[in-house]
């Protein structure tokens, strides 16, 4: 860490802890040339999730756009909110650790009708319909036979 006060490269951390929100660790410093002591912050770089959408334009990741989905296909059905965030956290976990920052909408489709599938089948089956297109009763009844 480079010294702001002589511009030295090198100094040792003398006191570390984490801020108050445990978002940020706070390290106190010495510079190694000057003695003089500084106080520096880390942070998590937080990278998005670009996704590509099927018209091959960019958007960043947003839950909430999941959520709606989500919500819609549950609609009248015996699912809380609680277990939807609770797959849609899985699903922003799945991607945040996948290497590449960028992911298509299928992909993520896909990852939606994997989580309904085992939170509610009827609400998998209202998502797949919507996701898939279907547009006769015999894709329905092909979707339901894969169950």
């Amino acid at each position: 860490m480079k010294c702001p006060f002589c511009g030295f490269d090198e100094s040792k951390v003398i006191d570390s802890r984490p801020t108050d929100e445990n978002e940020r660790i706070r390290r106190r410093r010495e510079c190694l040339q000057c003695g003089k002591r500084f106080t520096t912050y880390e942070i998590i770089e937080d990278v998005p999730i670009i996704v590509i959408k099927k018209d091959k334009s960019r958007e960043v990741f947003d839950r909430n756009k999941i959520l709606k989905g989500m919500l819609r296909a549950c609609e009248k059905r015996s699912v809380t909110v609680s277990e939807l965030e609770a797959a849609i956290s899985e699903i922003e976990t799945t991607l945040q650790s996948a290497v590449d920052r960028e992911v298509t909408s299928a992909r993520i489709g896909e990852l939606i009708m994997e989580k309904l599938k085992l939170i509610d089948e009827v609400a998998y089956v209202r998502f797949a319909s919507v996701y898939k297109a279907f547009d006769s009763v015999e894709s329905f009844r092909e979707e339901i036979a894969k169950m």
